[in-house]
């Protein structure tokens, strides 16, 4: 006599997986992605994946904009601080610059003193100049960006051919 939970066949062998049906198995439930390819369109499926880039894309641009104004808060409170330290330092050295004027002018003409500190200054402002027009000829832009730029021409004409 047959019962609901005999099996057609010979048993499967330990750890062994069978493609046969057993009476009372339970078959998994289909995943969401499995049942959603059984009842939407190829089409729908690309409109949904669309839909939920255009979203993400969204979402980082948005991100991205609240990290940039937050860095560019702290930045202008640490540009603020730093130009009042500029500020504090010039007249550190204009304070020097007339002690020394006022040292040399016990030796000498007051005159002939503040010429002398004024001539020092401007040869350290020609030495500085030079040297920050040497670092910035050595600037050489942005090459690498310049050179794809270029190319870009040359990939969207399908006529010629690409290196």
């Amino acid at each position: 006599m047959s019962t609901a939970h005999e099996t057609h066949g010979p048993a499967p062998a330990a750890g062994s997986t069978t493609t046969g049906h057993i009476a009372g198995a339970h078959t998994p439930a289909p995943t969401q992605a499995e049942a959603r390819a059984e009842h939407e369109s190829l089409g729908e499926m690309f409109t949904s994946f669309s839909a939920k880039l255009s979203t993400l894309v969204s979402q980082e641009i948005a991100l991205a904009k609240a990290e940039a104004t937050d860095s560019a808060k702290k930045a202008g409170k640490g540009a603020g601080m730093l130009a009042g330290a500029a500020v504090a330092g010039f007249f550190v050295l204009m304070f020097l610059s007339m002690a020394l004027m006022y040292g040399l002018g016990a030796l000498m003409p007051l005159g002939w003193a503040a010429l002398i500190v004024a001539v020092l200054w401007g040869i350290a402002a020609a030495v500085l100049a030079s040297m920050g027009k040497k670092h910035l000829d050595k600037i050489k832009g942005l090459p690498q960006t310049q050179q794809t730029l270029q190319e870009i021409p040359e990939t969207l004409n399908p006529a010629k051919e690409t290196r």
